[in-house]
């Protein structure tokens, strides 16, 4: 595909082009139509999945499993992103919901799409192994994983807001600050020095000079040879003459830095962050492990109110179960009857 075309499926510009992701964020430029486009790809891509989970028991649990895994994450996405947004207002941080909506929904995106990835590989299992127990665990496994990819991609997102200052901006302002005050831009260094300036007199500018083609081994006129002169005392820079009553200057070469003068440093030249050293965690990501943890806490039990998604084929179909229980010990269950 083409550079200058863009793809029409947007988990393909994600996994492609994370950076022009985390700077449209940044910029919230057109974030409606980019949340809406991972809004509708993940409704199809779980939907696609969990009538997988569903063909275990019968078709009529493939539709009510294509229904209800779309709506477990985006259910759990409603109950916890406001959290996630005032955590980010407590501590400073500059995010605004459409970002925050955003950032999460790239990381449901990827979860989902992977997950619709492994669906041929659980339905090898399912016509080969059909196995309750092990279909069950096995598709737990497969949506583990694909939901730590993607909290992987939330918690890259968050650090790139981090280093534009939207986490922590009163620490970014005052390392900025402190960095402009070390890093001052420094004088353009003079063409023309002079080489013993007077305290009163102050020093002219001149126009650099030409330069003039000497053949190889010739000693220009009015200067000696390099590093010795007849008596053998260092030679020292050669001095431009200058109109009657002006103090002589030595004039160097461009390129060349006179004595006195430290290097030229730019001010978007920041020095290289050496290994070891200790760098400060904005409270916002501290945080975002935190809600992390909550969001797998929440989207597990949500799961176990809305089940059945697999559907024990011992039993007749049901829309719901009755809650009893929970979701870690039914695993738990699982493995030991395997």
């Amino acid at each position: 595909m083409s550079g200058d075309r863009p793809s029409p499926l947007v988990i393909e510009r994600i996994l492609r082009d994370r950076a022009g992701i985390w700077q449209q964020i940044v910029a919230e430029g057109d974030l409606n139509a980019l949340t809406g486009r991972m809004l509708a790809s993940s409704a199809i891509a779980l939907a696609c999945y969990g009538a997988v989970l569903g063909a275990f028991h019968s078709p009529l649990m493939a539709l009510t499993s294509a229904l209800k895994l779309p709506l477990l994450f985006l259910v759990t996405l409603a109950i916890c992103l406001p959290t996630l947004y005032l955590f980010n207002l407590v501590f400073g941080a500059r995010l605004s919901v459409r970002q925050s909506l955003a950032l999460v929904m790239v990381a449901i995106t990827v979860t989902s799409m992977l997950a619709v990835a492994f669906a041929p590989i659980s339905l090898f299992f399912l016509i080969t192994a059909p196995d309750y127990g092990f279909f069950k665990l096995l598709n737990v496994a497969i949506l583990t994983l694909s939901a730590l990819v993607g909290l992987r991609f939330l918690t890259g997102g968050m650090q790139v807001l981090n280093d534009h200052g939207l986490l922590a901006p009163e620490a970014t302002r005052a390392q900025t600050d402190a960095y402009a005050q070390v890093n001052v831009p420094a004088q353009a260094v003079p063409a023309a020095v002079p080489a013993d300036p007077a305290p009163a007199a102050a020093p002219v500018a001149v126009p650099a000079a030409e330069p003039v083609a000497v053949p190889a081994g010739a000693v220009p006129a009015g200067a000696t040879a390099a590093g010795s002169t007849a008596n053998g005392a260092a030679a020292t820079p050669p001095v431009a003459a200058q109109p009657s009553g002006q103090p002589a200057v030595a004039a160097f070469p461009p390129g060349m830095v006179p004595p006195g003068y430290g290097p030229v440093q730019r001010p978007w030249e920041r020095p290289p962050v050496r290994r070891g050293e200790p760098t400060q965690r904005p409270a916002s990501m501290t945080l975002l492990y935190i809600w992390i943890l909550l969001f797998g806490f929440v989207g597990t039990q949500l799961a176990w109110t809305l089940r059945p998604f697999f559907g024990d084929p011992g039993q007749d179909f049901s829309f719901f179960r009755s809650i009893d229980g929970n979701f870690y010990a039914e695993i738990l269950r699982t493995i030991a009857n395997l």
